[in-house]
């Protein structure tokens, strides 16, 4: 049975006239009245009681008509939502973001700024560290991902950077050196430096590890945290001090303090990730907000 079939009937069991049916269907009522006994012969019954001035339904075709009506909503809103998915409209987004991203405020202004423009898109957040947000972006389990450089894994997927973010000191406000507003790495060599592990931040790990083994500092015997937000905790522990990211100083520990890092100076990129040749336009969409 085709749906139009369904629409001329819905059509004529509304209007109760052929002609006014047709002229709402933008065809004539000769072909009309040739459909509707079409589909009379098909159901094996008639559902429509010919009158002198129009039509009735039959007991038949009242009951039809409750069923044409929701079988052509469900048809109508299929079509709607295929065509929505295909425009990116609607769907679904799954976002990857390592956990130290998670303090920088323009990802999640992004990310705002795309379920308000896209209200029928349920987005999800996925936090992982790097090597396992490129593991699922790759097995397409995640759409996109914010992620920090450097990175080696991230050069098999399109990137674009958003921020370029110095590194500060977190150290422990009774440190010695915690009243200077600046310092370099070679002032703390006699410090003990608190690391995040290596597969939080490939790129970025082998980075710090060397600008502090460069700078003199003692390498063989660090303190490691589980995070880079964590490191803070241990820093405030009084542990030692913590190469982190600027946007992670909105995190507050009450005897944690932040210094600008002038020698050398060390920075991280974050960066917007995605499979090259994609094609999904939900997440075309997002990517426009970059242009």
């Amino acid at each position: 049975m085709e749906l139009r079939y369904l629409r001329y009937f819905v059509a004529v069991a509304h209007e109760r006239h052929f002609t006014k049916a047709a002229k709402s269907l933008g065809i004539s009522q000769p072909p009309l009245s040739q459909q509707i006994k079409r589909l009379e012969e098909e159901v094996g019954t008639p559902l429509f009681r010919r009158l002198t001035r129009g039509v009735e339904l039959t007991e038949a075709g009242e009951a039809f008509y409750e069923d044409a009506c929701k079988i052509l909503a469900m048809s109508d809103a299929a079509l709607e939502k295929a065509r929505g998915i295909a425009r990116g409209l609607i769907g679904s987004l799954s976002i990857g973001i390592t956990s130290s991203d998670a303090f920088h405020p323009h990802i999640f202004a992004l990310i705002r700024q795309f379920q308000l423009q896209n209200p029928a898109v349920t987005v999800h957040q996925v936090e992982a560290n790097m090597a396992t947000l490129m593991t699922r972006l790759g097995e397409g389990e995640l759409d996109l991902a914010f992620v920090r450089l450097p990175c080696e894994s991230s050069k098999a997927f399109e990137l674009k950077i958003l921020d370029r973010e110095p590194m500060v000191v977190a150290l422990h406000r009774m440190h010695p050196l915690a009243g200077q507003p600046s310092l370099t790495l070679a002032q703390l060599n006699t410090t003990p430096v608190i690391l995040f592990p290596q597969d939080v931040a490939p790129g970025l790990y082998d980075r710090v590890y060397g600008c502090c083994e460069r700078a003199g500092i003692d390498m063989q015997h660090t303190l490691q945290s589980s995070q880079l937000s964590s490191s803070l905790s241990m820093v405030a522990a009084g542990g030692g001090f913590a190469l982190v990211p600027q946007s992670m100083a909105a995190i507050s520990p009450p005897d944690v303090t932040y210094h600008a890092l002038t020698t050398p100076e060390l920075y991280t990129d974050i960066a917007l990730c995605w499979r090259r040749f994609e094609r999904s336009r939900t997440v075309k969409r997002f990517l426009a907000m970059q242009a």
